[in-house]
């Protein structure tokens, strides 16, 4: 049962969703609201390392603490619709993800559409993780993982890797995905009153922004319709009332017909990426979870 922190939360999100009216500002303006109010509220662990790091023009945070092991890196990709949100608005939950992986996270700011649609976000992706090769990682210890859209630029990006031959990651971390541009799962409806944070009118508006020109239904911006064989196991968090479950589920179902392993686990009353939430009883163990994970996975 979801716990009583999590019912304040979640009327205080619904509240803060309706005040900030992104729609009615441009992305500037919106970029800025957003990243102002993280800034605020946003905490980090005492012992967290911070370090700006330029790779190839592409702004990038090194997240790490004394306990961080040598070798090994979780590349998070932030979510935001591919329009929204930066290094402030993830720094947080990175750093929380560090502390439960016992690894650095190195947290790019891949360039946002509408100025940069598809397929920036891919592209600036596989730079970073070609660069993290140059500088001695092997891909199997190195990890994909994001949130909404970054979750779903964790899978394209990988995607791209696999059709160019390239050394895949180990593995996919995937909190709450946005991998079905289209919105067609049957929870764009059933969850459209109860999910506290997204609106579908405004889920397909940015999912136009972030197409361009291209079908919503090309399989590197929304990878539901992707052949998903080869691909790394996959570990997904997903929340029951949000408009993204049919996604997670979707992505489930097809990378399970294809052969790879994924666990995916349904977080009963829980909205979109609550996971950064880090006073939530349920965030923290969500997050425990996801570090319990990257463990396994690097110790494979």
């Amino acid at each position: 049962m979801p716990s009583v922190s999590s019912y304040f939360i979640k009327k205080g999100i619904k509240v803060g969703a309706k005040k900030m009216k992104l729609e009615e500002k441009d992305f500037g303006k919106s970029r800025q609201i957003i990243d102002s109010f993280a800034r605020k509220v946003s905490r980090l662990p005492k012992d967290c390392k911070v370090e700006p790091v330029k790779i190839e023009g592409i702004y990038a945070e090194w997240i790490s603490n004394n306990q961080s092991v040598k070798g090994k890196v979780i590349l998070y990709l932030h979510g935001g619709g591919y329009g929204y949100c930066s290094a402030d608005t993830h720094r947080s939950l990175a750093a929380s993800i560090v502390k439960e992986a016992g690894v650095k996270v190195l947290l790019p700011e891949y360039r946002l559409a509408p100025e940069h649609p598809f397929p920036a976000a891919i592209e600036d992706t596989i730079t970073i993780y070609r660069w993290l090769l140059t500088q001695g990682y092997e891909s199997a210890n190195i990890i994909f993982a994001g949130d909404s859209a970054g979750g779903g630029l964790s899978v394209a990006s990988t995607l791209v890797l696999r059709d160019q031959y390239e050394p895949l990651p180990a593995a996919l971390v995937c909190l709450s995905p946005w991998v079905d541009l289209t919105s067609s799962g049957e929870s764009y409806r059933k969850n459209s009153e109860k999910d506290p944070y997204l609106r579908n009118d405004l889920v397909r508006k940015t999912a136009q922004h972030y197409a361009g020109d291209e079908s919503l239904d090309n399989h590197l911006i929304s990878p539901v319709f992707a052949e998903l064989c080869g691909l790394p196991p996959m570990f997904i968090q997903v929340g029951s009332i949000e408009i993204l479950l049919s996604d997670a589920e979707l992505l489930t179902a097809k990378a399970r017909q294809a052969g790879v392993e994924v666990q995916l686990k349904i977080w009963k009353g829980m909205w979109h990426v609550w996971q950064i939430s880090d006073r939530l009883p349920e965030a923290k163990q969500a997050v425990k979870e996801i570090g319990d994970f990257v463990k396994k996975t690097f110790r494979r």
